[in-house]
């Protein structure tokens, strides 16, 4: 019987993982190390090299033939290169290429949000749809996209990255230089500075939530009104051209209890061309197995 092996570069740990196929939700090996990002690149390499060593003194298993892999940013299909991501030190590697070099083995990529949204949609909440929409909304938003238990990259690499949809041409900057975005809407950082703008002082999420859920804080009820409103309009976006039949809501701001109330749903059908929202909106089952477990899913 075949193992899968998953990895999950994050920019603090790296996580692997050993998947038995009939029992995929019960890991046979979990470990994780720290990435050591400002080491640079090739000290990732080499925490990566040793991560798969401690896996194999662990497990006595050899090297598979296929190791899947969860980054942030992702592949370039023209130049092989990373892109887009947050661990500077990455970009513009050809770190795929990099590690079949080291451990003769060949990788998987893909980035750290299709790696949720195929592990939601095959082990997790989303299993049994179609077409799952898994969304990442935290300190970035991102999201992915997995039609039939397959993740779809698109022809560019960067399919279902949503968080880069203009709602607000005039409205906040984003860490890209372009206005208005998703993710400069509705990100956690972003909604605490749009709370913080208007109270003068500042609070984290959760209680800005809290406050606005008992309705204490008029300035708290704003933001969170904000957040739903951005969002029904972002989701509208992609249930218009994807029409997926399930969407995840992963990350911190994804634990708003007001994400998942009847008036959320009516703001999102209000933005599609259909006269009713019918998918399901869910949250997440796995927590901080999605990513490594969505890893280890893609050699399926």
């Amino acid at each position: 019987m075949t193992h899968h092996w998953g990895i999950d570069l994050g920019g603090t740990k790296i996580e692997g993982v050993v998947l038995d196929p009939t029992v995929p939700d019960r890991p046979v090996c979990r470990l994780r190390i720290s990435t050591e990002a400002e080491k640079g690149y090739e000290h990732i390499l080499g925490q990566i090299v040793k991560l798969c060593d401690m896996i194999r003194a662990e497990t006595g298993f050899r090297l598979p033939e296929r190791i899947g892999m969860g980054t942030p940013g992702v592949i370039d299909p023209k130049t092989g290169k990373l892109k887009n991501s947050n661990t500077q030190c990455l970009n513009g590697k050809r770190l795929q290429a990099d590690l079949e070099a080291r451990l003769k083995t060949q990788f998987v990529l893909a980035n750290d949000a299709n790696c949720f949204a195929l592990a939601e949609a095959t082990l997790g909440v989303g299993r049994g749809f179609p077409t799952v929409f898994g969304v990442i909304l935290g300190t970035g938003v991102g999201g992915g996209i997995v039609v039939n238990g397959q993740v779809l990259s698109g022809c560019h690499g960067i399919a279902g990255e949503w968080g880069q949809l203009v709602l607000e041409p005039d409205g906040p900057l984003s860490n890209y230089g372009t206005r208005g975005t998703v993710e400069a809407c509705i990100s956690g950082p972003a909604l605490e500075r749009f709370y913080a703008e208007r109270s003068g002082q500042p609070r984290k999420l959760k209680e800005i939530a809290e406050r606005a859920a008992d309705k204490s804080d008029s300035d708290a009820v704003l933001t969170i009104e904000r957040l739903t409103d951005c969002l029904a309009k972002a989701l509208g976006m992609i249930i218009n051209v994807l029409d997926p039949h399930a969407i995840i809501l992963g990350g911190g701001v994804g634990n708003i209890d007001a994400l998942y109330t009847e008036e959320m749903r009516r703001k999102i059908s209000a933005c599609l061309f259909n006269s009713e929202f019918e998918a399901a909106l869910l949250k997440p089952q796995l927590g901080d197995s999605a990513g490594v477990f969505g890893a280890a899913m893609l050699v399926v």
